[in-house]
């Protein structure tokens, strides 16, 4: 019976969905999503059984595999930020909850716990079919893509289809709520001498995750407790002056755009910053990024101490306290950070620092 509801529930809003399609063609599956109270992983499933495929299994052997699809396009986002790369998998190694793509051109930390719907996509556009394997959590959120491009081995990725291919081919998933958001406790129960002096004696930037869970705040929380001498509050306007002045000087940049089922990084200079509709851009070959900047409510300069010195960040968050995008000098472990970068950051402090 239970089945049979899900069923009905599934053709009417495949039924809902083609309409708006088609009322609405140049429509986003995410902003459609949101526009019809759903999720985009109830949008997709619902086309199982016709340009969709279920898939599922173990994450960690699907991501060995994916470097035999030759060049893609992979794509991860948040709601302010998306980031965009083409490139091959390469350097993949996988723990149980995680695994890393360690590589200049696809850069990635996947954690698995968050990877629970997959499909295998075939969209028809002018161009021809448009293949995909696409990623959502609980919710139905996406967590990751991986497009084809015209230099994609498309019977690597047909071979890898059929041997992730779910018995399950139902149009439909139910998603779970996204859990509320952890409540702030008061900043005055916070040791901030303690909380500190612990900051300080951080060894690497990975030990900050452990450093907030030690002390049982949140990431926002932290930088306002920190104190002017390991994070300082600057206008939102200072990630845009920030991209203009790499882009200008050529300067090796970092930028992290995350989500709970992934993290994709890109290295390397910029060229090409460009503003539209609302979303600041980098346009460059082979790296996309856009950020809805409206929607940043904090911007931050964070200071880290490592082994190899001081690592500072550019941090983005939303009114929620969610993080949009970090971004760094280029750096490796063992390498002190880029003087270009740190300049540049400290600019942002002297000229932009709020009151």
């Amino acid at each position: 019976m239970n089945e049979q509801i899900d069923m009905n529930a599934a053709k009417s809003l495949a039924e809902t969905w083609h309409t708006y399609k088609h009322e609405n063609p140049n429509v986003r599956i995410r902003n459609a999503a949101k526009e019809l109270g759903v999720s985009e992983g109830e949008l997709v499933a619902t086309s199982v059984g016709d340009t969709v495929i279920r898939i599922e299994g173990d994450w960690g052997k699907l991501l060995k595999k994916l470097p035999k699809l030759g060049e893609v396009l992979v794509i991860t986002r948040n709601d302010n930020a998306v980031h965009e790369k083409v490139g091959k998998f390469a350097k993949v190694s996988v723990q149980p909850s995680h695994g890393l793509v360690v590589n200049r051109e696809i850069d990635l930390r996947i954690f698995f716990g968050n990877w629970h719907h997959g499909f295998a996509v075939v969209e028809e556009t002018k161009n021809g079919p448009r293949r995909s394997l696409q990623f959502f959590d609980l919710t139905g959120t996406s967590v990751h893509k991986v497009y084809l491009t015209e230099n994609s081995d498309k019977d690597a990725f047909d071979n890898l289809v059929e041997q992730f291919k779910s018995d399950n081919q139902h149009p439909f998933i139910t998603p779970s709520k996204a859990p509320a958001p952890k409540a702030e406790r008061p900043d005055a129960e916070i040791d901030t001498d303690a909380f500190r002096a612990h900051w300080n004696a951080m060894q690497d930037t990975h030990d900050f995750m452990g450093l907030l869970r030690e002390f049982d705040v949140t990431r926002t929380q932290a930088l306002r407790v920190a104190g002017d001498a390991l994070a300082v509050q600057v206008p939102v306007s200072g990630f845009e002056t920030a991209l203009y002045s790499a882009a200008e000087t050529g300067l090796s940049i970092m930028v992290f755009v995350g989500n709970r089922g992934c993290i994709q990084i890109h290295t390397g200079a910029i060229k090409r910053v460009v503003r539209a509709q609302g979303w600041l851009n980098i346009l460059d070959p082979g790296f996309d990024l856009h950020v809805k900047d409206e929607e940043i409510a904090e911007a931050w300069i964070v200071r880290k101490p490592t082994r190899d010195g001081i690592v500072t960040s550019l941090e983005l968050f939303d009114k929620d306290g969610q993080e949009i995008l970090l971004m760094f000098g280029e750096r490796k472990p063992g390498v002190k950070e880029l003087p270009e970068w740190s300049n540049l950051a400290e600019s942002l402090v002297k000229t932009e620092a709020v009151a």
